[in-house]
């Protein structure tokens, strides 16, 4: 069913977007791998496909970087079955700690911005065609907001909002809209957001999904559309807990974390 269709594949240099170039290259899918380090994206290309796949360098922060991603990617293959929009970034830090541009802006522009312009530039291509499928790569911070996450958090809950409105646009033209909510991945993103930890608090290893756990999701969600996915499974009850008892969380949250942290 997927011999000829054409995926697109942001943030695929490394990580979740190569381990998912991967598995989708071996659904029959022709790979287009988009991401900033082109010299790697290469090497996802022969790693994927045997070479058989179409790397181009973008920048989700550049409209005219997303542009040109898409209408390479029509030229070179006349279509565009589904987008798996997974660049991104993190900086975890104290609000007053982030830099204004660097970390603050960058991040909205790259984690929600590239996200919205990138599915905007694919729509017309997809509502052409009468079907496509678009997957956002979200996180537990899209449903529960951390400390030092408050921009993270505010893309991401950002992201499954914008999913929820365009699901509910684009539906009834054919098209799918999922999102996935993994928890911590041990990825090279995980080992750049720059948490520095003076209590040394972190997602225990033995807890952490791989690349591959995220990448198999993607798999399954490209052979049968959901609108959400949440990995692992058993997350789904510390967002219950959020949702109904905001305040126990904030106590636990304050006590455990945020006083030790800051030192109060």
């Amino acid at each position: 069913m997927s011999q000829n269709r054409v995926a697109i594949i942001t943030g695929a240099s490394s990580g979740i977007g190569a381990a998912s170039a991967r598995l989708l290259a071996k659904e029959g899918y022709r790979i287009v791998l988009a991401a900033r380090r082109v010299n790697l994206l290469e090497e996802v290309a022969i790693e994927a496909a045997g070479g058989d796949a179409l790397p181009i360098g973008t920048d989700v922060g550049d409209l005219d970087s997303i542009n040109n991603m898409v209408s390479t990617t029509i030229k070179e293959y006349g279509r565009i079955d589904l987008l798996f929009n997974n660049a991104g970034f993190g900086r975890i830090k104290w609000l007053e700690d982030l830099d204004p541009e660097q970390e603050i802006a960058a991040q909205i522009q790259v984690n929600l911005l590239g996200v919205i312009q990138t599915t905007r530039a694919v729509l017309p291509h997809m509502i052409a065609q009468g079907s496509g499928h678009i997957i956002n790569m979200a996180s537990m911070a899209a449903f529960i907001g951390t400390p030092t996450y408050s921009i993270y958090a505010a893309a991401k809950f950002g992201v499954r909002g914008f999913s929820e409105a365009l699901r509910r646009e684009v539906g009834v033209l054919g098209l799918d809209i999922s999102v996935i909510y993994p928890g911590g991945v041990d990825t090279e993103f995980e080992q750049l957001m720059g948490a520095d930890r003076k209590t040394g608090i972190k997602t225990p290893d033995n807890l952490k999904l791989s690349a591959e756990d995220v990448a198999q999701a993607v798999v399954r969600l490209a052979r049968k559309p959901r609108r959400s996915v949440i990995i692992p499974g058993y997350f789904r009850f510390a967002i219950w807990l959020n949702h109904f008892f905001p305040r126990l969380n904030d106590w636990i949250i304050e006590r455990a974390f945020t006083r030790r942290e800051r030192r109060l």
